[in-house]
Order: C-alpha cells, then structure tokens, then sequence
C-alpha cells in the first residue's frame, strides 16, 4: 500500500490484514515505523497492529508471524515495544545511490544503523530481517556484481542475521543472476535462511521463481495481486511477485503451502476493493 497516494481507511487495512492473518501464511508484512511525512499511508500503523487477532493455522498447527518494515533506530525502538510483533525488516542496499534515496544515509552509515538495530531486537526477543536491496543490480549506475552481494551478506553474518532476502527491488532480476547468487550463498551460509524478493512483470515471473527454488531458495515475499513497488526506487513502479502466481508455482511443484484456498480468495476479494486496478 506504500505507493498509494489515495489513504487506504484504517478499518480496511485491518479486514484485509486480519483476513490474511486466517489464510496461513508463515509471515505478514501487515505495516511500517517509518517517517509519516516520508510514507503517509503508514501513519496508522500501530492503531492496525492493536486491532490484528492471530489465530492458530487450521492446517499447520502455527501462527502467522507478524512483519514490521523499519528505516532506522528510531523506528525499531517504536516497533520493538509490540509484542504481536516478530521480526524487524530493514532495507539494505548495496546501490549507494538507493541507500541514500530510501533511508537518506550511506552503506557504511547503514551498516552501522543494522548493528544498532540488531542490539534492539535481541534485548526485545525480535528477529531482524535484512533485505538486500537492488540485489540483482540497480539502474543508478553504481557498480554491482555478485562478489558484492556476497561481500556485503558476509559482514551482516558476522551480526547474526539470521533471515535475508534478496531484493529484486527495480525488477531487473534475470535468471542467470538469481541461480549464480543462490547457488553461492545458500551452501556458503547453511544457518541463514535467504528469501527471494521479486518485482515481477507478466512475462517473467515463473522463470525468477524456477531459477531461485532450484537452487535451494524456499522463502518467498509476495504481495497478492502483485500489487507495490518500492515508491523510493524510481518513479515508475514494478510490481510485486503476485501471491496467486507462487501457488500456482508450489502446485506445479506439489509443494505444500498451509494455504486455506477458501480463506485465500477471500482475501483476494478484499484485495480487490483496495486494489482494482492492480498491476497483475
């Protein structure tokens, strides 16, 4: 909903997170501490997380994990005073150029703000969540290549991270660089889960998802109806993975989810009512 300039009312927002929170996903990125002025549609954020209701997965015997996006110490101080929620996800850069545009410090200014971050979380019982943004390259011009990638999860190893997605924040993903880079890190760092984060078009999206899962990736973000798109990247946005798309992938693969599909499409229809002209 970050990109959305129309506010989306409170009391939608918690229908839809509370109805998703019924469908069985393992974790929901349900809202962000962050600058109002910066991401208006987020203000609400906490009067959200007070009126969400966990319940217990029908068909996997656990409860969804609640998700907050955080920019800066500030914001994991706020967000790690809830004990609904789980983990704290940071976005990481490895662009300089989107370091600055997202979170208006450096990548060494950054790193410093996961260290603090990561104190926070462990003195709260939180996992901190590390997205690598512009994992897959950026169209700024600064330099990037897989030893980058590599370089940067490495030191956010010897932090303790635990969870890191990699974020194909702009899009420009392609199969060659997703196999190279979780065919490297997945063996390198066997106590990290890595997650793939796409921003997908019509045309590509199953070959981002066939080219991670072959090469041990099994946590995937998702957004349904593939609606987003990070509104500091670029002017135009790409989509997110479309959740419907990665069922369609697991049942291909006959891998099981814990998905409720009636409890699934009845998210779809409250998705419907806040996103009707979503990008598919």
């Amino acid at each position: 909903m970050q990109g959305m300039k129309q506010f989306v009312p409170t009391d939608l927002k918690i229908r839809y997170i509370n109805q998703l929170l019924k469908t069985g996903f393992d974790t929901i990125d349900f809202g962000s501490f962050v600058s109002p002025k910066a991401i208006p549609q987020m203000i609400d954020t906490a009067e959200v997380l007070d009126n969400l209701e966990i319940p217990t997965n029908l068909i996997t015997g656990n409860k969804t994990k609640l998700l907050s996006i955080i920019a800066n110490l500030r914001g994991a101080i706020a967000a790690s005073q809830y004990s609904k929620i789980d983990y704290l996800g940071f976005p990481f850069s490895i662009s300089e150029t989107f370091q600055l545009r997202n979170t208006n410090s450096t990548i060494e200014e950054s790193l410093e703000t996961v260290q603090d971050i990561q104190e926070v979380c462990l003195a709260n019982n939180k996992e901190l969540v590390i997205y690598i943004s512009m994992a897959f390259g950026n169209p700024y011009g600064d330099v990037w290549n897989t030893d980058i990638c590599l370089e940067w999860v490495d030191k956010l190893n010897n932090f303790g991270i635990k969870t890191i997605p990699m974020s194909d924040t702009v899009g420009i993903a392609n199969p060659e660089n997703i196999s190279y880079l979780f065919k490297y890190l997945i063996p390198a760092y066997p106590h990290i889960e890595f997650g793939a984060h796409f921003h997908t078009q019509t045309h590509n999206w199953h070959e981002k998802l066939e080219s991670a899962y072959k090469f041990g990736c099994t946590r995937f973000d998702a957004a349904i109806k593939g609606y987003g798109g990070c509104p500091m990247a670029k002017d135009a946005l790409t989509g997110n993975m479309p959740t419907e798309n990665i069922l369609t992938f697991a049942h291909e693969h006959k891998l099981e989810t814990g998905i409720d599909v009636f409890e699934f499409f009845t998210s779809m229809s409250i998705a419907n009512e806040i996103f009707p002209n979503a990008n598919q």
